[in-house]
């Protein structure tokens, strides 16, 4: 069973997110695409993250009538940072999937280069596939510049965009539908009273409205 998940903050979730599970998805012929919303991320001590529940709501509100994009909330019950190597493995020992699902993890160019400095980085790849989204301004010479660093060498090579490793699993860079959408950019027009509309599902803007989150 292939099954995708991408995990976020989504405060808020929009259409670059929901485009990009659905894509990738139908690229990879998944089974499914899980949302996977994180509850404390260490990487965002900086600033005030809307509540969990909110923005679980939100996600539920987003993928409203998708029978392809459902949502994952293991990091919601779990205390203190969320990180993605516990949640891989819970997902794995735990058998959320049933018994050996092939699992692809779906994660921006930016967050990937990265990811050594993700908690336990090296053994991600013992539970997952990576899907890595290439974005514009992202030179190819620095993904292979992470993937010295992080000591990857590749068993086999498909094509410029797969590496197979000796766990395993793969590392898979590929292009989607580029939409310059961020949630950073969303709240910052909903800070000055500016229109979000069609930038995230219209429920999820009613939501944020009636909610009056980030004023």
């Amino acid at each position: 069973m292939r099954l995708g998940i991408l995990g976020g903050t989504f405060d808020p979730p929009h259409f670059g997110h929901l485009r990009t599970a659905e894509e990738v998805g139908e690229f990879l012929k998944l089974k499914k695409v899980y949302l996977l919303p994180s509850k404390n991320p260490p990487h965002k001590k900086r600033r005030r993250i809307t509540d969990f529940h909110q923005r679980l709501e939100m996600l539920k509100l987003a993928i409203e009538g998708s029978d392809f994009l459902d949502i994952l909330d293991i990091e919601g019950k779990r205390p203190g940072y969320s990180y993605t190597i516990d949640t891989l493995r819970e997902i794995v020992s735990e058998g959320y999937f049933g018994k050996d699902p092939e699992i692809y993890f779906i994660l921006g160019i930016d967050a990937f280069l990265e990811i050594d400095t993700w908690k336990d980085y090296q053994r991600l790849f013992e539970y997952a596939n990576f899907v890595v989204v290439k974005r514009p301004g992202y030179e190819d010479k620095a993904i292979g510049e992470i993937l010295v660093k992080l000591g990857i060498r590749g068993i086999g090579v498909e094509d410029s965009s797969s590496f197979y490793l000796a766990t395993g699993k793969k590392i898979l860079f590929v292009t989607v539908t580029y939409m310059d959408i961020s949630s950073s950019k969303i709240r910052e027009l909903v800070k000055k009273g500016k229109s979000i509309s069609f930038l995230l599902p219209e429920k999820v803007k009613n939501y944020i409205l009636e909610k009056e989150l980030y004023k």
